[in-house]
């Protein structure tokens, strides 16, 4: 069985290869992630957001999540949970992706 720090640090990692179909930066980055949790027997539950409800992507990105996460080798099950609270804003994203889209 795998270490649960080395395969979060793999989820993120997948995490990092899916773009925002708006914006031209990671999903991670942006802030939409809010939890990576490793569960016993390798369950991984993600909680993220989406910058808006209306959001062209509210369907598609948490499977994108979902499939990318499940195809990592030594994940057993993976949940999604899509939240609103709290919502996302700017502020949410890292430095690196506020720097690269000319907001700090």
């Amino acid at each position: 069985m795998m270490d649960t720090d080395v395969l979060r640090d793999k989820v993120i990692g997948i995490i990092k290869s899916i773009y925002d179909p708006e914006i031209p930066v990671n999903i991670y980055d942006l802030g939409l992630i809010y939890r990576v949790d490793v569960l016993p027997i390798n369950n991984v539950q993600i909680t993220m957001t989406l910058t808006a409800p209306s959001c062209p992507a509210a369907q598609s990105l948490p499977v994108e999540v979902d499939q990318k996460v499940r195809a990592i080798e030594g994940v057993n099950d993976v949940h999604v949970q899509v939240t609103w609270d709290p919502p996302w804003d700017k502020s949410m994203m890292s430095e690196e992706a506020q720097l690269e889209l000319g907001w700090l």
